[in-house]
């Protein structure tokens, strides 16, 4: 008995060893939420990060799963299921992220940026990379910038200057800054998840929205919205974003591996996000179903003029600092 005991005891032992060594080479699973269509510039990068894990060194360790179009989560409820570990990754818009800190509110600033070079040129700054890490003792990382580009107004009539847009409401993002840009014009600007906006137009519930070529093409909005303005007046990027506790408890060995893997496919996805937008201006174009409107320079200065009070407004916030490299950015 007691060597058919012990017998029993040894097997039982290895049994656990077995089941404890399967369960260390479980896969890690990475969910991979966003809100946008595969076919956007993030979509697209989402998806080629998970093809190039795959083909990794750690593709046998680590197991990408990627959900666009809100399937998990919309962008004001992903960071909380991140901190609860329900999300590993995300990208949302820059705008999203104003209750962790207030520094990415440059972003939203009204005709700030020049262009999209000048863009990019301040978040390869030192200051663009300093915000990466802004937010790390409310426990998230930034891992880079993905692009989307720069904002167009739509609306059920045509915009060609600031008091055509009195009395408006407008779909903005959870933005302070975007309600105080929309404020300075007279409009009603009303704070609604991304999934939303298409009904909301659809049904005359809201009378426009400010959005990228790509997202208004891919969204289907300009079949709810005749009249497009190309007015320029601020950009719309993300931050590809994860739990610093997660980040930080991965395998040394595996960390580098997705960091590499998160750099060339940021590098992919802001290759292709101007030229997504040229295609998707293009179609709306062939489409006939919304006029883009191109204003003179008299008309943009306008904008401009009714709408730049909102920097001085969110200095104190922001950084004075922060705002000036942002500036300097468009001096190439």
């Amino acid at each position: 008995m007691p060597t058919l005991k012990f017998a029993s005891l040894t097997t039982l032992a290895a049994s656990i060893l077995m089941a404890g060594t399967a369960f260390a080479a479980d896969p890690i699973t990475i969910k991979f939420s966003h809100v946008v269509a595969e076919n956007s510039p993030k979509g697209q990068m989402a998806e080629k990060f998970k093809e190039l894990v795959e083909k990794s060194s750690v593709g046998d360790k680590v197991d990408v799963e990627v959900y666009p179009n809100s399937q998990l989560y919309g962008d004001d409820q992903v960071l909380e299921a991140m901190l609860l570990g329900d999300v590993q990754l995300a990208a949302p818009s820059l705008s999203k992220f104003q209750k962790y800190t207030d520094q990415l509110q440059v972003y939203d600033l009204p005709f700030l940026f020049e262009d999209m070079a000048a863009v990019e040129r301040f978040q390869n700054s030192p200051t663009g990379k300093q915000l990466l890490t802004s937010m790390q003792n409310k426990g998230l990382m930034g891992l880079g910038y993905q692009h989307n580009g720069l904002k167009q107004l739509s609306a059920s009539e045509p915009l060609r200057v600031p008091e055509d847009a009195a009395g408006k409401k407008f779909r903005i993002q959870t933005s302070d800054v975007l309600q105080a840009q929309f404020e300075e014009i007279d409009a009603a600007p009303l704070k609604k998840p991304f999934s939303e906006v298409f009904i909301l137009l659809q049904t005359g519930a809201i009378d426009g929205q400010e959005n990228t070529y790509s997202n208004i093409y891919s969204q289907k909005f300009y079949e709810v919205q005749p009249y497009i303005t190309e007015s320029n007046h601020g950009v719309i990027d993300y931050m590809v974003v994860t739990s610093d506790r997660f980040w930080n408890g991965l395998p040394d060995d595996v960390r580098p591996a997705l960091q590499k893997a998160m750099q060339e496919a940021l590098a992919y996805g802001n290759s292709i996000a101007a030229q997504e937008n040229q295609e998707a201006k293009q179609a709306i174009i062939d489409s006939g179903q919304s006029e883009i409107i191109e204003l003179t320079p008299e008309q943009r200065q306008q904008w401009v003029d009714a709408m730049k009070p909102v920097w001085n407004q969110f200095s104190d916030e922001i950084g004075q600092d922060v705002i000036d490299a942002a500036q300097a950015a468009n001096q190439g």
